[in-house]
């Protein structure tokens, strides 16, 4: 069997090779008049769904090949053909597949051209399917390269490097016979009780904005037609999704369109801007609708404002949702249609989109016009012409991950205990994050071959310059309040020169979850206390973690405490240094432990603020630039300030100078070892036509370099920026509040 996904059989007697469709050399746009032109109307509803699960389309032979079911059949005869197969590549504790039941790296394109094949038979106009997978941090598949997560791609501040590991994201996508990714990326993280906030780039829009535009060129490439190794970007979520009331997922947002144009939607244009294909209509609802019946947002915005051509598609099961307000799923697919959405994903509604049509509910030039942009798609994609093997997959899946987890660690407190010095022989590595690569990876990964990545222990093992002890006690759980273990884990700390205590979270599913019909985790089950679903009330830890770092810290060994998480937790300031490296992939231990060790730099940055408290919140750094003060009973600041990341050197800045659009500084290493400063530009608007914030984010750049070394770093400000501001550079919002400012007139 031909392996490859784009292989396109026998054309139909149907369909001669002259029609112009079929026609390889013939325009795009009249490709696609020519199909829609010829297409009835139970063929264009069907081009708008993806109802199935694709798990569901196949299972394993006894002899380990693949077979088509049932219910896919089913699918195709009711469509006549297919619009698109959602997760046949998805593999997690929700769908069930796990090694041996799934496809891997070996078979997977033989899958997707199997059930492509099908598509096409069972289409009278041959049109091929679009197979659509989850890449949030990484291919969701089986032997899919896990990234760190989105929350740790913001503490880089390196869009570059994201941008190379996006590329080797798509090209493992299309070498395994996908098209599509979904990708998360337009979350602003504004309330990190949040359970999704691991699959935000941060709390600021211009960072986002900076990654969503790498995400972007490096997946989807340039040009009009999508070469064999780049995918189409769904970005989702659109929009304000990340200010959720209560930090409690799918909930409503209360967002002014100020707030909502200044915080939540610059990502998203940024991505429009930079060619991205398609976008996800979020859950929440703006202004009382519900995005995906949000014709304000998706039309009257995205597409008349922007200029957007791309593909809107609506979240799992968000159509049906509308019936809330409709009375029934063939006027909330109806709805939904007439508001801006073109495919939509688990819906009923949209499966009776021809009835909408009959009953009147929708125009056909409307269904036209979407089933036109699917169709667009697939030709950029070459789905109808192209053929012979799918690309090769690539191999630097793991230097990748592992370059952004060490550039995501983040030191956020040191009074001189790291790096580990040649004073140290003896290392208690503790704490229930200490062995265990499970609860490094964050929520939608698929399951691991056992032996894959490096826990912290296992890396200081074999890092540790030669006869440096290394003794381990787990000493407590992520969740609960069992303190059993901490005697162990003192004792060890006692007898030894330094402690590394390992805390943190996890989004680790397990096949005792219960999900929603959407997949969202119901039940927070083991130690799960992240990912979709699991939001929380508070920002601590496990009791039993606070247990266990008092008593280590009680015994006098020098400590350093190092977070494996997926939201900022509050931690209190008793052990001499601090580091997080949120959730940093499979190999993220060995990036943690080359970073206490010396062998790497900290470079990472915090792309949010750090609480005090659950209290406290808000505590983003971009707040209203009102008179606030302090709780009576609390400090009103963050424990850690925005873009706030200590280095092993120091560096210092010289006075910035302007021209034009343009700051320039000179930037010195005044240490003596490498590291890495990223040069941090904010402004405060001097007059503004509505109140202004205290502080945005307008410009910034990594710079390394040796000791002693001094560069001259220029920063362009972008050419939308308009106004009188002052201009702060520093390395943290914290530092910008009290930096030298310049002012900048921006108004001609």
């Amino acid at each position: 069997m031909d392996a490859s996904c784009d292989h396109v059989p026998a054309r139909p007697r149907t369909s001669p090779v002259t029609t112009t469709y079929r026609d390889p050399a013939a325009p795009l746009d009249a490709r696609v008049h020519d199909l829609l032109a010829r297409m009835t109307l139970r063929e264009k509803a069907g081009q708008l769904n993806q109802r199935m699960y694709g798990w569901d389309a196949y299972r394993r032979t006894p002899g380990g090949g693949f077979e088509l079911t049932d219910a896919l059949r089913a699918e195709t005869e009711r469509f006549a053909g297919l619009g698109a197969l959602y997760g046949l590549q998805r593999a997690d504790a929700w769908s069930g597949v796990a090694h041996g039941s799934g496809p891997g790296a070996a078979d997977a394109a033989a899958l997707a051209d199997l059930v492509q094949r099908h598509v096409v038979e069972s289409s009278r106009l041959g049109i091929p399917a679009l197979f659509v997978e989850e890449v949030p941090h990484g291919l969701m598949a089986l032997d899919g390269t896990v990234l760190p997560v989105n929350l740790a791609v913001g503490a880089t501040w390196d869009p570059e490097l994201y941008g190379r590991a996006a590329a080797h994201a798509a090209a493992e996508l299309r070498a395994r016979g996908g098209h599509v990714a979904l990708v998360s990326a337009l979350d602003i993280a504004r309330d990190p009780r949040w359970g999704r906030t691991e699959e935000c780039f941060g709390e600021d829009p211009y960072l986002a904005a900076r990654l969503t535009e790498a995400l972007v060129h490096g997946m989807q490439g340039a040009g009009e037609l999508f070469a064999p190794d780049k995918a189409p970007v769904v970005l989702k979520h659109f929009a304000g999704q990340g200010a959720t009331v209560g930090g409690r997922n799918s909930a409503e947002s209360e967002l002014g369109l100020r707030e909502l144009h200044e915080i939540h939607l610059p990502a998203a244009r940024a991505g429009v801007r930079a060619g991205a294909a398609a976008v996800m209509a979020a859950y929440n609802e703006v202004d009382g609708l519900p995005c995906s019946g949000n014709r304000a947002l998706l039309t009257e915005l995205l597409r008349e404002e922007w200029g957007f051509e791309g593909l809107v598609m609506a979240d799992g099961l968000a159509v049906d949702r509308l019936a809330r307000i409709t009375g029934d799923t063939v006027s909330a697919g109806a709805l939904a249609l007439n508001s801006g959405v073109d495919l939509s994903l688990w819906d009923e509604g949209f499966t009776r989109l021809d009835e909408a049509v009959e009953r009147g509910l929708v125009k056909e030039t409307v269904l036209d016009a979407a089933v036109a942009r699917v169709l667009r798609l697939k030709f950029r994609l070459g789905l109808f012409d192209r053929q012979g093997t799918t690309p090769t997959a690539p191999t630097e899946g793991k230097d990748l991950s592992l370059g952004l987890a060490r550039a995501a660690v983040t030191l956020l407190r040191n009074d001189g205990t790291l790096p580990v010095d040649d004073r140290v022989s003896r290392i208690a590595v503790l704490g229930p994050q200490s062995a265990t690569t499970a609860h490094q990876l964050g929520d939608y990964t698929a399951p691991q071959p056992a032996g894959t990545g490096s826990s912290v222990l296992d890396a200081l093992r074999r890092l540790a310059p030669p006869g440096v002890d290394i003794r381990d006690a787990r000493g407590c759980a992520l969740t609960g309040d069992d303190l059993s273990g901490i005697p162990e884990a003192v004792a060890a700390a006692a007898a030894s020169d330094l402690a590394v205590l390992v805390l943190g979270g996890s989004s680790a599913r397990t096949p005792d979850t219960d999900f929603a019909a959407n997949g969202a985790a119901l039940n927070a089950v083991s130690e799960m206390t992240c990912g979709e679903g699991v939001d929380l009330a508070g920002l601590r830890l496990g009791s039993a973690q606070y247990a266990l770092l008092d008593a280590v810290v009680a015994t006098g060994t020098p400590t350093a405490v190092v977070l494996i998480q997926g939201r900022p937790h509050v931690v209190p300031d008793t052990a001499g240094a601090l580091l997080t490296a949120w959730y940093p992939g499979p190999w993220g231990g060995e990036a943690i432990a080359e970073v206490l060790l010396g062998l790497a730099e900290p470079c990472g940055r915090l792309p949010v603020s750090v609480p005090r408290s659950a209290a406290q919140l808000p505590v983003y750094y971009n707040h209203k630039d009102t008179e606030y003060g302090d709780y009576v009973d609390g400090d009103a600041g963050p424990q850690f300030a925005f873009g706030h990341g200590l280095s092993y050197t120091s560096f210092t800045y010289g006075p910035p100078s302007t021209d034009g659009r343009t700051v320039t500084l000179d930037v010195t290493n005044a240490g003596e070892r490498y590291g890495r400063s990223v040069v941090q530009v904010y402004l405060r608007r001097l007059i503004a036509t509505t109140w202004p914030r205290t502080l945005e984010l307008c410009a910034f750049e990594g710079v390394g370099l040796a000791a002693g070394e001094r560069r001259t770093v220029t920063l362009t400000l972008d050419g939308e920026l308009t106004g009188l501001v002052e201009l702060r550079v520093a390395e943290s919002a914290r530092a910008a509040l009290t930096a030298v400012p310049v002012r900048l007139d921006l108004r001609s």
